[in-house]
This record gives structure tokens, C-alpha cells and sequence, in this order.
């Protein structure tokens, strides 16, 4: 299933690598938050049967995954297949290589790694293993390991919903991103519920996902031991902030909310020198952490 919003040409791209893979989909399900009669019609010219659902009302990513999820489910879908608009599988043998990832690791949930569209060696968004960020694919192996003899599988970590495959299992176990989300955090909150539900996933490092970068919304400081993230764009930077300020709040997060402050308040005081905002920043926090989820 794919989530879009006006991004045509970016859709057309990634249908056309969904729609192409040797372990052909059974089904393909894009939910369009913009409701483009020109977004069916390609939809609809796709070789695979295809079901388009368009939206008069803008569900973000959050809701956009929630419904094409739940009517998989409700259409009898083993199995959901998770991409987006502006990002694709690298190749034509992603699908095969998950379902034979899960199935030799007894996986509910499985991703590839997230690679830069435009340098797929990078990641397209950095990864922390212990006290290290890894920004380069060959970086996802421990120390020490030689890839061709390492195990093929990153446990316990994963990137949602960037060609994430889903069990119906594990989503009738962990549930459909929240609605009032909308867009940021959505796959962090997904994650946050697979983790504590006990159910075995992780990333395959023998495949990817391509996605535009990311990184560079991630700022270091304290000489790049720890990070803190600064959109440039505020509508993005309000919905960044705020969900986090909800997922903190949420069983299996809380710990991190002093390490949350100290990271984010060296940044705006020390880093940027802005009190300004590290005042929105606290303001954002408060209002996803007592659920009040307007929009900007």
C-alpha cells in the first residue's frame, strides 16, 4: 500500500518499482489525500489489480497508513506492504528478499534499510547502534563483522513505514498509526507499540529502500555525541515537536525525557542561542504531552 499527496511524478516512479517486483504484489492499495482524478487514473493503468482510494479530507501520512492498512485487513490481507510517494524499493527483488528475511527469522515485522535516493551507500536518515550514529549503509554491521558472513538481520530496530512488511498478526497486535498525529512520529509511535508488544522484527541489511535524505534535519552537538532535530520548515518543526512532547508521555518513553531536555535546551540555549525557541519548543512539548493536537 502507498500513501500520496500531490506528488504525481514522484508516484509514478514508485508504483512503477512496487508494481515491478520478481515476487509479484497481489494487490495494490494507494490512499490519496489530495484526490487527484489524475492520481487514479494512474493508479488504475498500473499491471497489477489496484484499488484507489481518494480522500476529500487530508488524513496526513498517520491517517493515510491507518486506512490503507485497515482495508487490507478487511479485504483478508496476510501480509501489508508499506511505501511512500517520494521514496521506493531499490530494485525489483525487494519484496522477495523481506518475505524470505521473515520467514527464515520468524518475523512479524520487517524493513529494509532506508538509503539516500541519491547516494543510496548513505542512509537516508542517521541510525544510532549503542553510543555511535551510523550514516553509511556498511556502518549497520557491528565492529569487527564481515557482511558477507554477518547475519542478514538487524534485530529489534526498524524503519517505518518506508517498505516496512507488516504481518496481519502483528497489526492486529500492535494496531494502525493514530489519526491525530497526522504527519511526524506517526512510524516512531508504530515502532514504540511493536517493541513492547514482545513480537520479533527488525531491518534486513541485505536490501534497501530509497528515500530522499533526511539527515540533515539532525544537528549534532556536544561533538556529535548526541543529536537534537531542527526542521527548517515550522509547519514541519510544529508537528515534529509536538508529537514527540505525546510520545514521550507514553509508556516505554518516559525515561527519555530528560535526556530530551538537556539535548534540546543545549541547543536552543548554547547551540542557536535562541530562548525564543527553546520557549516554542517547551510550548509544542506540553501540547502533545496533555493531547492537544491542533494543527498550526
Amino acid at each position: 500500500m502507498v500513501v500520496t499527496h500531490r506528488r504525481l511524478e514522484q508516484l509514478r516512479a514508485s508504483l512503477s518499482v512496487v508494481s515491478g517486483q520478481t515476487r509479484p504484489i497481489d494487490h495494490l492499495v494507494v490512499v490519496d489525500n489530495a484526490d487527484q482524478p489524475e492520481v487514479r487514473a494512474l493508479v488504475e493503468s498500473q499491471p497489477v489489480e489496484a484499488t484507489y482510494i481518494g480522500s476529500k479530507h487530508n488524513l496526513g501520512g498517520a491517517g493515510g497508513f491507518a486506512l490503507g492498512m485497515l482495508h487490507a485487513l478487511a479485504t483478508g490481507a496476510d501480509l501489508v506492504w508499506c511505501a511512500d510517494d517520494d521514496g521506493r524499493p531499490e530494485g525489483p527483488e525487494v519484496l522477495a528478499t523481506l518475505l524470505d528475511c521473515m520467514d527464515r527469522h520468524g518475523l512479524a515485522e520487517v524493513s529494509p534499510v532506508v538509503c539516500d535516493l541519491d547516494d543510496p551507500d548513505r542512509l537516508a536518515f542517521p541510525l544510532r547502534r549503542g553510543l555511535v550514529w551510523r550514516r553509511l549503509r556498511s556502518e549497520l554491521y557491528a565492529d569487527g563483522e564481515d557482511p558477507t558472513t554477518a547475519s542478514d538481520l538487524l534485530p529489534g530496530i526498524a524503519s517505518l513505514f518506508n517498505g516496512a512488511l507488516f504481518t496481519a498478526e502483528a497489526l492486529d497486535r500492535v494496531g494502525v498509526p493514530d489519526l491525530r498525529l497526522f504527519i511526524r512520529g506517526d512510524e516512531v509511535e508504530v515502532h514504540r507499540r511493536l517493541a513492547r508488544s514482545g513480537l520479533p522484527f527488525g531491518t534486513c541489511l541485505t536490501t534497501a529502500y530509497l528515500h530522499p535524505q533526511g539527515s540533515d534535519e539532525f544537528k549534532p552537538i556536544l561533538g556529535g555525541r548526541m543529536h537534537t532535530q531542527f526542521p527548517d520548515d515550522p509547519v514541519k518543526r510544529h508537528f515534529t515537536y509536538r508529537n514527540r512532547g505525546y510520545l514521550l508521555s507514553q509508556p516505554g518513553m518516559r525515561k527519555l525525557i530528560p535526556q530530551e531536555v538537556v539535548r534540546f535546551g543545549w541547543y536552543f540555549l548554547v547551540s542557536r542561542r535562541d530562548p525564543a525557541g527553546f520557549r516554542e519548543w517547551l510550548r509544542l512539548q506540553r501540547m502533545g504531552a496533555g493531547e492537544h493536537f491542533d494543527k498550526p
